[in-house]
């Protein structure tokens, strides 16, 4: 956008992602440098290279990882509780079955997704695509039984959706 009437004020430094990737005031002319100097001037290189350093701080993010994972399965639970007892309450108990029965494949699709990316930078480089299979088996397991209806199986196989938007309004 072209500001010839000088309405928006200009910005003194440009927005960055990281405060390390600040730009040069003079940047190298030809000749003078430019990667090596930028790479012997970084302080954070000596760190990056430690490797009981790196091993330190992926221990802590996989267990950062493991607790955010119990704290999604925990709130997918009680928020599937809550439901099937509401729906057992409003409705009758076959309607409540189906959302029982989806919302713990619900659980286990979570389970298996968060195993997946769990398993990702470790040798893998693509998230699994095994847990597809979860709502797959749910629409052939409501098909095959008489006693499950297929919509509150559904239901009840989404209620991960919510729990995770609870789970991140609780955090923040």
């Amino acid at each position: 956008m072209i500001d010839s009437a000088g309405l928006y004020p200009r910005a003194s430094a440009p927005l960055l992602a990281s405060p390390l990737l600040q730009p040069e005031i003079d940047p190298p002319k030809e000749g003078q440098g430019g990667l090596e100097t930028a790479v012997e001037a970084s302080p954070n290189t000596e760190l990056s290279m430690d490797p009981e350093l790196s091993a330190v701080v992926s221990t802590a993010s996989s267990d950062d990882y493991a607790q955010l994972q119990r704290r999604y399965i925990l709130t997918t639970l009680t928020v599937s509780a809550f439901a099937v007892a509401v729906t057992a309450l409003f409705f009758d108990l076959h309607i409540a079955s189906s959302v029982l029965v989806g919302a713990l494949s619900g659980v286990l699709y979570l389970r298996l997704l968060a195993r997946s990316v769990g398993k990702l930078g470790n040798g893998s480089k693509s998230v699994s695509k095994f847990q597809l299979l979860v709502p797959v088996l749910l629409v052939l397991a409501v098909s095959r039984l008489p006693q499950l209806e297929l919509l509150p199986a559904l239901l009840g196989f989404l209620l991960y959706k919510p729990a995770m938007i609870l789970q991140v309004l609780l955090e923040s």
